[in-house]
């Protein structure tokens, strides 16, 4: 058994295209991982680099604790079921589920084969000279083959038919040798690449039960391919849901559809799919304002609803997509006269499913509701309802269940854990007043006095200051802890490395990740990457054939360690890394004043209190270095090469 981890992996053909762009995750021991997403997306492709079917073009794929980049297929300790059963025609369903086994030797010691005058037993290890056991490959033999056949075929169900040539089998039955022939090696990793797309609706929903089943049984890791959304939500313990070569969201298939971070996952995942609609928020005091465009639906509800949307989408201004479930919008006479928000939509046709109707209509009443509009509606009823055409009727919205999209990137504004706590201000004196607190501003924050608005990211909120906040709330969000506080009577959010119980805690802020507007001026964040192009050398090292590889810039090389610079050699195979240009990121923290290095020139020295920034220039470049001291003039600038995130510019690939 065993976790993966994929690091900024990448597939790029040699015709530019990328089909897998900057896929990271981290895989536990056992767990039932679904790979799901349109044709093309790069879930296959991904699915035949970690079988080693495709080579990596940049990051780094562990099995365990092995890099197994380099590593040959068979070697990987890993099975995989394809799409088509790929059985031998002329082999009977023993022959088929043994073939792999008799192919393959197993890692064993050397024992004596009987007892001896030495005192050796028949069965006991072979010890060499220095004292260990020595190793050897063995065959299976036909009796430990025979063990394993018969445990995976009871294990699926097929015993009874083991004589049988593949053709005397159903389908179903064929994707069960197809398994059985994969677990019989007891593998690390089980990989299986849609391999239900080619049997019935009602086999396969037969058959994803046998898998679910079989993971359970089996306790090991399985990563499993398809585009239907269905079986990705039934059977996986977490999604990836992928999107032209890119991860769009991966996370439990509950929270996927309660919490999608984008419109494509919002409106994949789910059936029918959601709702969207295009239209304005204002936010109005302690009230925002939704405003429905092509249509005369406007609600009102409170600003406490909408608190983690992304402050610059409330000034009425820019355009959203506004998202409901069908579930979440409702005709019931009852909670649509309990609703305090209602719109009205014009019915055009209804399908009654059995167990529930589903409704369409429109909220532009000169829509038709059979065309897929920014105004069209989608509503789920139960049971059988009758609903007469052309019926203008009030429908419920459940505010709670809302999703706000950016119009042109189509991501959420109002994710789980939000970016900013948005605050109303008033600068005077050098002093910042909010929420009832009044905080001294740091020296590098130079703005004048005047009223305006603060962006706190949630980040940027601890637990070292003296602003005493009440803990209302907290929310495990995949292992990050998002606490909800109290400051006389506002509401912001932070979070925590632990669960911190309900209660009075002491709370600051950390300035220099502050954004501040007053008075039409606004006050950004210091930047926490430096960035600085450069290229990859080498040079003979003091022994004979040994070589030093360093990041060249500016004229100035900097050794790099082992693990760099092997994932440069490995992530430009086949063009030369020495004629690459590459773009070379620290954060202010890894770049150090030091005797030598980067020639820089001190602009100004940035104090937010509990620590200090020198700004630097060094060519065309700024760089912010954390510094002990004040510090002018012309200084020398020492980045840590083994903490250096490297991307090559060309192809746009990070790959360290």
């Amino acid at each position: 058994m065993a976790n993966l981890s994929l690091k900024h992996i990448y597939k790029v053909y040699p015709n530019g295209a990328k089909a897998v762009n900057d896929f990271n995750m981290q895989i536990a021991d056992k767990e039932f991982i679904v790979f799901v997403g349109p044709s093309g997306c790069g879930k296959s492709t991904t699915l035949r680099m970690i079988a080693g079917l495709e080579e990596i073009t940049a990051g780094e794929l562990k099995i365990g604790d092995t890099v197994v980049n380099g590593m040959e297929p068979k070697d990987r300790d890993i099975a995989m079921v394809f799409q088509n059963y790929a059985l031998y025609p002329h082999m009977t369903i023993y022959e088929n589920i043994a073939f792999g086994l008799r192919m393959r030797k197993i890692p064993d010691i050397k024992r004596y084969k009987k007892d001896d005058k030495d005192g050796h037993k028949a069965g006991e290890p072979v010890l060499g000279k220095d004292g260990k056991e020595i190793p050897v490959m063995r065959k299976y033999n036909k009796r430990e083959i025979d063990e394993k056949v018969t445990e995976a075929a009871e294990i699926l169900g097929i015993t009874e038919y083991l004589k049988r040539k593949p053709k005397e089998m159903s389908g179903g039955q064929r994707q069960r040798v197809a398994l059985g022939r994969a677990i019989v090696r007891q593998p690390k990793v089980m990989l299986l690449d849609e391999p239900l797309s080619n049997l019935d609706a009602k086999l396969r929903t037969q058959m994803r039960s046998e898998i679910v089943k079989l993971h359970k049984k089996l306790q090991t890791t399985f990563i499993y391919v398809t585009h239907d959304q269905v079986e990705a939500m039934t059977m996986g313990t977490r999604i990836v849901v992928m999107k032209d070569g890119f991860v769009k969201q991966i996370d439990t298939p509950k929270n996927l559809y309660k919490y999608p971070a984008n419109k494509f996952v919002a409106g994949f995942i789910g059936t029918p799919q959601m709702n969207f609609f295009e239209g304005t928020l204002k936010k109005d005091g302690d009230k925002v304002i939704i405003d429905f465009a092509y249509s005369d639906a406007k609600i009102t509800v409170p600003y406490s609803m909408l608190m983690k949307t992304t402050p610059q989408y409330l000034d009425g201004t820019k355009t959203v997509y506004i998202g409901f479930r069908a579930e979440d919008v409702t005709l019931e006479p009852e909670r649509v006269a309990q609703s305090p928000a209602k719109i009205k939509v014009r019915i055009s046709h209804s399908e009654e499913l059995g167990t529930e109707t589903l409704v369409y209509g429109d909220i532009n009443m000169d829509g038709d509701g059979f065309a897929e509009t920014s105004t069209r509606v989608i509503i789920k009823s139960g049971g059988f309802k009758e609903y007469m055409p052309d019926t203008v009727c009030e429908a419920a919205l459940d505010i709670n269940a809302i999703h706000l999209f950016d119009k042109d990137t189509e991501e959420s504004i109002m994710p789980r854990i939000p970016e900013y706590n948005y605050l109303d201000c008033k600068v005077q004196n050098g002093n910042i007043t909010f929420l009832g607190n009044t905080l001294p501003l740091p020296p590098a924050i130079e703005c004048g006095d005047g009223v305006g608005e603060m962006l706190i990211p949630v980040s940027a909120v601890n637990f070292d200051g003296g602003i005493k906040a009440k803990v209302f709330g907290s929310e495990n969000i995949n292992g990050q802890i998002l606490l909800s506080l109290e400051i006389n009577g506002g509401r912001i959010y932070a979070l925590s490395e632990k669960v911190i119980e309900e209660g009075i805690v002491n709370i600051g802020i950390d300035f220099k990740k502050l954004i501040l507007k007053t008075d039409g001026k606004e006050i950004l964040p210091m930047p926490l990457t430096n960035g600085l192009d450069g290229t990859f050398v080498a040079d003979k090292g003091a022994n004979r054939g040994e070589k030093i590889f360093s990041l060249l810039i500016d004229g100035v090389k900097f050794a790099a360690p082992e693990e760099v610079y092997s994932k440069m050699f490995a992530a430009t195979t086949g063009r030369k890394v020495y004629n690459s240009q590459f773009r070379y990121e620290w954060s202010p923290y890894d770049i150090a004043v030091a005797d030598s290095g980067l020639k820089a020139e001190v602009e100004k020295m940035l104090d937010y209190g509990k620590e200090k920034f020198a700004k630097c220039r060094v060519g065309d470049e700024t760089l912010y270095v954390k510094a002990d001291k004040d510090i002018e003039g012309t200084v020398f600038l020492s980045p840590d090469a083994g903490k250096v995130s490297v991307i090559e510019s060309q192809r746009q690939i990070r790959i360290v």
